[in-house]
């Protein structure tokens, strides 16, 4: 009985927290806030096997790594025919070449 009155004082307040923001308070926040929701980011997958992920976008990159097919890749940008990404489960800020990703 003891824990049943806990969760239901818990909820009370939780759902009162939830009023305390007034509609104008919500109207003043920053873009800042809103943008914090965001879409996920695109994914990529690795089209090949033993594929290099580099330091930077070319050839003239050293090479950081390998990676097979089907491992994954958040997208973050391009600069040329060049992705740059977080490998999931791995390394972040990498870079593989367009040829060997599907996005």
């Amino acid at each position: 009985m003891m824990m049943k009155k806990m969760m239901l004082a818990a909820m009370v307040l939780t759902a009162g927290l939830g009023l305390a923001v007034s509609p104008a308070a919500q109207a003043a926040q920053s873009p800042a806030a809103v943008q914090a929701v965001k879409a996920p980011a695109a994914v990529c997958t690795v089209n090949d096997n033993g594929v290099n992920f580099r330091g930077g976008p070319g050839t003239d990159y050293p090479v950081l790594g390998t990676v097979n097919r089907g491992q994954n890749l958040n997208y973050r940008g391009q600069q040329g025919n060049w992705i740059m990404g977080d490998l999931w489960g791995g390394p972040t800020g990498v870079w593989i070449h367009v040829a060997y990703l599907d996005c």
